[in-house]
């Protein structure tokens, strides 16, 4: 007999029996075990007629969750128990956070153990803290249980009763969530912000001055005593200097003017102050500040920071990567500390430890700050990590040892020189001691190159001293609108208004953008007129549910719910069923909701509605012939949306497509036209014997006013016969496709095999000889059942040994360990696709039944954590699913009065 310990992740199990006796069995539950049903499927006979089982929650009823086991976990849990039976002991050892308190509780509702059982929790995976938390289990805290139990049925009630709403006002398959909907609006705010907007111009001179052959930079900042206007006097809503700035506003003419007035009269310094400046180090990370600073510096979304984050925790590299804390452990700060010794020297240590405390009230300060683990941090050169697991530990390991390191002692400097009456600015920067900059220096990834990059050197300098101007040159300027959001800016105001848990962002940003809420563009957040319409409609009828202020409340709330200082039943009461609850306003609002008027967005400068529609969003504007109609591409953005685009729309509707000219050859007419998917060429009119005339997308990056005749003809050549292989005798042939230009080798029944085009070369003028050298390239070959070259090799299992391979498939890409094969998901991005991330996928599939592997799979992360609404809408879109499909013994979910947290992370 042995001791049965459960944790969520194969990953998590197998660094864990590393440092366990081997009477201790360590299984994995792949994550959550039960949850309220998803689908209408998963609903229990039994109770399928009640008219809150959709919801899964009987709100008259003191709010009683119907616990389910989602089909892909019944297998787990039958294996569970089964390895149950043969322990003497059960040690439930999920994660330490919320969520992973409402595992440890299903776990325990579900298994019904008849032996001793413990909690066990730990903020590190190695020998000493295993071992240390062995001695120190405890029981399941049921408060904190309750607590994730109530933000689980907040969420799923805003999430069933909001989004059907959607559906109805303006289109089907629309979320809405208690963080998500919040969240969203920022980013609509801020691009409403945008629109109104109005620009302002400005100028100023810039000069070149050099003493003792050491040049620097010099601003104009005043004229004849008064300040030069500059961005910061600008009303961004007029685009004129604020009301009552005594400014001076210099044009291009009076610019130049003065430009040649003080060209070649002499400079002089009139004025020298040195401002000594001291930095202390950033506090070690929290979730939020990890996943803004990955942004920033490596580029990783926060989705793919939390992925990485939790398989380098479960592999025993960091500490706990879900907390609010930045406090560090007497164990930890003498790791740092020696990190600093040995590196940098006693110089660049700090004299006293450094000890941080966390400003959030929600922040749970029994958790630590996300670390290097252990009681000595291994540097990353020694962890043998490779891409971006290393590029992650590097950055963790780094801001913790800064934590510990010396002050940076800098001095800024300013010039002030006149010449004329014209006065400028020189600013210099001296690092007298670089201190924790050594190390980590917040938003550059190579310290030193950004030491350098900090100091702005300037000559030494006295009043009274004449520079040389070696060059003067005016400068125009133009007022910018205020930034989009990034991932990383949206996470920082998100949790500085205290709006939902830093755990559960990255799940909040890939929904929003998943949901076509918005898209990321360039690491920026392009809200689209869904959010408008959307974020438009709950303003108008539900404000609460996106204000910040209300979802920073309830935050507040679930935390005192958590320590017991709130009562979870009369909280839930008031907020559903209260007389301003949210049952009552959707009650009362859904007949005052005009869907024509929910289902329309009106954008400031535009003379035409902009409408949601079955198929996406469409202009609507009045002329004289009537009502017109014009469908608006997917690509373009509520930000790019102006006039004259609205023009070309709504003209190319009622006068017909642009006309470029005539076909050399047919004499057909070609035109330019903007459907759904971007521009195009089009040769000859749609007729009743023509239906489907000739069309081809334009490249990329090519414009539509850019497009000649030329060009347009070329682009109708496409696909473009090169010519026949030499080997086989089949076509090769140059097209466009979705994902861009590329070559085909196509043999028929055989196969196509597919190469992309890649500049320098050209769809449009790449020769034979060069398609057949990049099709001998390797590449995979289409279909599972062939001999493929895979699309990217992510490396071996770590048990088998065998490789772990993404392919081209029937249905798309797809990754393959020995006879398991999974497809990846629609959204996923191969570049970003990691070893790690198709064990997760192995793993479920092999869960849910789906095929052999030549050894067993392991999942490395807890299961990824949703969005609020994810699953909501998901389940509210099923509730007409054909499958019956249901297990008898789930009736007794309703038997779970004290029901737990739920299957996500929610916020």
């Amino acid at each position: 007999m042995s001791t049965l310990v459960i944790v969520e992740s194969p990953t998590k199990a197998r660094t864990i029996r590393n440092f366990l006796p081997s009477t201790y069995r360590v299984e994995a539950s792949m994550g959550h075990v039960r949850d309220l049903p998803s689908s209408a499927d998963e609903i229990p006979e039994a109770v399928k007629g009640e008219k809150w089982a959709q919801l899964g929650v009987n709100v008259e009823a003191d709010f009683e969750p119907l616990y389910v086991v989602p089909k892909d976990k019944k297998k787990i849990v039958k294996e569970l128990k089964d390895a149950l039976k043969e322990a003497t002991e059960l040690i439930l050892a999920t994660d330490e956070d919320r969520e992973g308190e409402s595992i440890s509780w299903h776990l325990l509702q579900l298994l019904k153990p008849k032996v001793p059982i413990k909690r066990m929790v730990f903020h590190e995976i190695t020998r000493e803290a295993i071992r240390d938390a062995l001695n120190h289990c405890r029981q399941i805290d049921d408060r904190v249980v309750r607590a994730q139990e109530t933000r689980r049925i907040l969420d799923r009630l805003v999430g069933y009763k909001l989004s059907p709403l959607l559906w109805k006002k303006i289109a089907f398959g629309l979320s809405a969530g208690r963080v998500q909907s919040v969240a969203v609006r920022l980013l609509v705010r801020r691009e409403r912000e945008r629109r109104a907007f109005r620009q302002g111009s400005y100028w100023d001179l810039k000069a070149l001055l050099e003493k003792d052959k050491i040049s620097f930079d010099a601003k104009l900042v005043t004229v004849a005593n008064v300040k030069v206007a500059n961005g910061s006097d600008f009303d961004e809503n007029t685009g004129q200097i604020i009301a009552g700035r005594r400014v001076l506003l210099l044009n291009e003419e009076e610019a130049r003017a003065l430009l040649e007035r003080i060209q070649n009269k002499p400079w002089t310094v009139t004025n020298i102050e040195e401002r000594p400046v001291t930095r202390k180090p950033s506090p070690p990370f929290t979730t939020s500040t990890l996943q803004q600073e990955a942004n920033r510096k490596l580029r990783l979304g926060a989705r793919e920071t939390m992925r990485i984050a939790q398989s380098l925790y479960e592999r025993g590299f960091i500490t706990y990567m879900r907390t609010d804390s930045v406090h560090l452990s007497e164990q930890a700060i003498a790791a740092a500390r020696s990190c600093v010794q040995e590196l940098y020297g006693n110089e660049y240590l700090s004299p006293q430890p450094r000890k941080y405390t966390t400003k959030s009230k929600g922040a749970q300060e029994a958790h630590e700050a996300i670390r290097p683990a252990g009681s000595t941090f291994r540097t990353p050169q020694q962890t043998g990590l490779e891409g971006v697991d290393f590029r992650l530990y590097d950055l963790i390991w780094k801001r913790t040892v800064a934590s510990q390191m010396a002050d940076s002692r800098q001095t800024h400097i300013t010039v002030m020189t006149l010449v004329e009456d014209a006065g400028f600015r020189s600013s210099g920067k001296r690092i007298d001691f670089p201190g924790f900059l050594r190390a980590y220096v917040e938003g550059s990834d190579d310290p030193d190159a950004a030491l350098e990059d900090q100091e702005v050197i300037l000559p030494t300098l006295k009043v009274g001293d004449k520079p040389n101007c070696k060059d003067l040159e005016a400068i125009g300027h133009e007022t910018q609108p205020p930034a989009r959001y990034t991932e990383a800016s949206l996470v920082k105001t998100l949790e500085s208004e205290g709006v939902g848990r830093p755990s559960t962002y990255a799940s909040i940003i890939g929904t929003i953008v998943d949901r076509g809420y918005a898209k990321l563009v360039a690491n920026a957040l392009f809200p689209t007129f869904t959010a408008f319409a959307v974020t438009t409609l709950l303003e108008n009828h539900f404000p609460d549910l996106v204000d910040t202020s209300f979802t920073s409340r309830m935050e507040q709330t679930l935390d005192e719910i958590a320590t017991g200082e709130a009562k979870w039943l009369p909280y839930l009461q008031k907020f559903y069923t209260g007389e301003t609850g949210l049952a009552t306003q959707i009650e009362a609002q859904e007949t005052q909701i005009d869907p024509k008027v929910a289902r329309t967005v009106e954008l400031e400068n535009i003379f035409a509605k902009v409408c949601i529609g079955k198929y996406g969003a469409y202009l609507e504007a009045e002329t004289e012939e009537g009502l017109l109609k014009a469908s608006i591409p997917q690509d373009l953005m509520p930000a790019d949306l102006d006039p004259e685009k609205v023009e070309f729309l709504l003209k190319q509707k009622t006068e017909g497509p642009e006309k470029l000219g005539l076909h050399p050859e047919t004499g057909e007419p070609i035109f330019v036209l903007v459907g759904n998917y971007g521009p195009y060429v089009q040769l000859g009119e749609v007729t009743d014997t023509n239906k489907k005339p000739k069309r081809s997308s334009l490249p990329k990056g090519v414009d539509k006013d850019s497009v000649t005749l030329e060009m347009a003809v070329s682009l109708l050549t496409l696909p473009r016969l090169l010519g026949n292989h030499p080997e086989t005798g089949a076509k090769v042939q140059a097209n466009l496709g979705m994902y861009g230009p590329y070559v085909v080798h196509d043999q028929g029944k055989v196969g196509k095999d597919y190469r992309s085009i890649k500049p320098p070369d050209d769809v449009l003028t790449i020769t034979l000889d060069r398609a057949l050298e990049l099709l001998a390239q390797p590449k995979a070959a289409r279909g599972r059942n062939k001999s493929a070259t895979p699309l990217k090799e992510l490396g071996t299992h770590p048990e088998s040994g065998e490789p772990i391979n993404v392919y081209d498939g029937r249905y798309g890409p797809y990754v393959k360990h020995g006879e398991l094969n999974a497809s990846l998901a629609k959204d996923e991005s191969l570049e970003n696709f990691t070893l790690q991330k198709a064990l997760d996928l192995l793993a479920a599939k092999e869960a849910a039944g789906g095929g052999k592997s030549s050894s067993k799979s392991k999942k490395s992360t807890k299961t990824a954590a949703k969005s609020e609404t994810a699953t909501e809408k998901t389940a509210a879109k099923k509730t007409t699913a054909k499958k019956s499909e249901t297990a008898a013994k789930k009736t007794t979910a309703k038997k779970a009065t004290t029901a737990a947290a739920s299957k996500k992370k929610t916020t």
